[in-house]
């Protein structure tokens, strides 16, 4: 989720108030990240992928679905069977309008889902951890744990920020084929933020 201020790409949703709040919610949020990543799929499908009712999952993709976040498939559905896609390929939050917005709502949704952001790195990097060994050895030294220590203004940490979005954004015109041999999908967390001095 991407917060930088710069125009966004037409395939990415950048969240308002209120779609700020349709999002702020695990589920939901967990929904549309197995979309984007895995491709449409039916409710039940992503039941099954995450551990949910087929119920809770109906319910929370036609809340996405309000809030403009996916829609259908059609050239996936089957008589009853609805198929459900992400409508873009990434969000952006716009993190220093939203957490001293006036409505304590768009606060407390502002909250949710950074921490829910949050939570669901710690998993992918838990998971990575965790199968690592299963990798071929050219994976196992093409990945990176690192933290730098730096002191900066506001303003160099923004133009750091950008310029590593920039850099990782750049590598999109080098992506492989899905059916590439040896290739995966690969995820690389950003994580930035000032510390007190104790």
């Amino acid at each position: 989720m991407a917060q930088n201020e710069e125009p966004a790409p037409d395939d990415i949703r950048v969240l308002d108030p209120r779609s700020l709040r349709g999002l702020a919610h695990p589920l939901r949020m967990r929904l549309l990240g197995a979309l984007r990543e895995y491709g449409p799929a039916t409710a039940s499908q992503l039941a099954d992928r995450l551990g949910e009712s087929s119920g809770a999952t109906s319910y929370h993709l036609r809340q996405l679905a309000a809030h403009g976040f996916v829609e259908d498939d059609p050239e996936r559905g089957k008589g009853r069977e609805r198929w459900w896609k992400s409508a873009h390929r990434g969000t952006r939050l716009s993190t220093d309008k939203f957490l001293a917005h006036p409505d304590p709502a768009v606060r407390g949704a502002t909250n949710t889902v950074l921490h829910e952001v949050a939570t669901q790195h710690t998993q992918e990097m838990s998971t990575w951890l965790g199968t690592l060994y299963g990798w071929p050895e050219e994976w196992r030294s093409a990945w990176d744990i690192s933290d730098f220590h730096m002191r900066l203004t506001p303003e160099l940490a923004r133009e750091l920020r950008d310029k590593v979005h920039e850099l990782i954004e750049s590598y999109r015109e080098k992506e492989v084929d899905r059916d590439t041999e040896g290739s995966a999908p690969y995820r690389v967390h950003l994580h930035a933020f000032p510390r007190e001095e104790d």
